[in-house]
């Protein structure tokens, strides 16, 4: 048999922050060549003023002239060079482009956070997922979901139950065996301390988390390590940590493999109380290294957690607060 060519989307990858949707096509794409050696992936990706790799389709246009247009009208359509792929798999329903005849078209929706917490997002990306989704439900044969509570969401929005299929995500970050010591202490992280994983954006709630981190400061030894890059919105995570309270704060920038993977495996517990997500992959990471998690009650949260982590609303500063004191107080819990 002929192998399938499947055109893969790697926009995000070329994205100053991927964010979880990077890790996804970063991680995605081998697991299926591996999976399927049959299968030929032919990555594509809109137009960048210095593209790292050459070995991507490039698109005649841009993301800003591009995304817009083919939700809104379906075009234009791919070049040339993807027409004979059998699957265009789209990987950011932000981006959704036409398939040609013949062609299915696949359409991962990793979360609807845009709908949930629309002041989280700057208004051009609110606008884009909204669009996108639109034509991802009219068009897509398959809408993936990384979870049974975002396959609920595209389902209330009218996406056919039949063309959407659950497929959680895994934990990828390897984990590595020796003493995290030497990483904590470049980043100037002691011990102990509470690990908050994930890019700094209103999404994922630190602010809520630095007020409530305050609160039980004065009681524990921990202090609150916000690992991840600087996203949109960064400001108000900035102003939150300048104002004076007990505590001590650390925030330590993008981390490489090696370095995230050691600051997990150092910390007593991670906290991950984001508004709203699609899966949640910090539980699943932070669980494959035995780290207790204080997860948020968002749908999908709980849903990656089960029943081993203790859940918190991720609105409440209290609440979340009063999480922090029971996890670090208690060892056995």
């Amino acid at each position: 048999m002929a192998p399938v060519k499947v055109a893969f989307a790697v926009d995000q990858l070329r994205f100053a922050v991927p964010g979880g949707i990077g890790t996804y096509v970063r991680e995605l794409a081998p697991a299926l060549r591996a999976e399927d050696p049959s299968l030929d992936l032919v990555p594509f990706a809109a137009r960048w003023p210095d593209p790292p790799d050459r070995d991507v389709v490039e698109l005649p246009g841009t993301i800003r002239t591009l995304y817009p247009r083919w939700a809104l009208t379906g075009k234009p359509s791919l070049p040339a060079a993807l027409g004979r792929c059998a699957v265009v798999h789209a990987t950011n329903p932000a981006a959704v482009p036409p398939a040609a005849g013949g062609q299915a078209l696949v359409v991962t929706v990793h979360d609807l956070a845009f709908d949930r917490y629309p002041r989280a997002f700057p208004p051009i990306w609110r606008w884009l997922y909204r669009a996108g989704v639109r034509a991802a439900i009219r068009r897509a044969d398959v809408l993936l979901a990384p979870s049974a509570a975002t396959a609920a969401d595209l389902r209330d929005r009218g996406a056919d139950p039949e063309r959407i299929r659950v497929t959680p995500l895994a934990a990828s970050l390897a984990a590595g065996t020796q003493d995290p010591e030497a990483v904590l202490g470049r980043l100037g992280i002691d011990r102990p301390y509470v690990l908050a994983p994930g890019t700094i954006e209103p999404r994922k709630n630190q602010v809520r988390l630095i007020r409530a981190y305050r609160q039980v400061a004065p009681d524990v030894p921990h202090a609150l390590v916000l690992a991840g890059p600087d996203g949109w919105g960064v400001e108000e995570v900035d102003a939150e940590q300048a104002r004076p309270g007990p505590g001590r704060i650390v925030r330590t920038g993008p981390l490489d493999a090696a370095d995230l993977d050691a600051v997990y495996r150092g910390a007593d517990l991670v906290a991950y109380v984001s508004l709203y997500e699609g899966f949640g992959l910090p539980v699943v990471e932070a669980m494959a290294r035995g780290v207790a998690v204080l997860g948020s009650t968002t749908p999908a949260v709980a849903e990656t957690a089960g029943d081993a982590a203790l859940l918190v609303d991720p609105e409440d500063v209290a609440d979340i607060a009063d999480g922090l004191a029971r996890v670090l107080a208690d060892e056995r819990l």
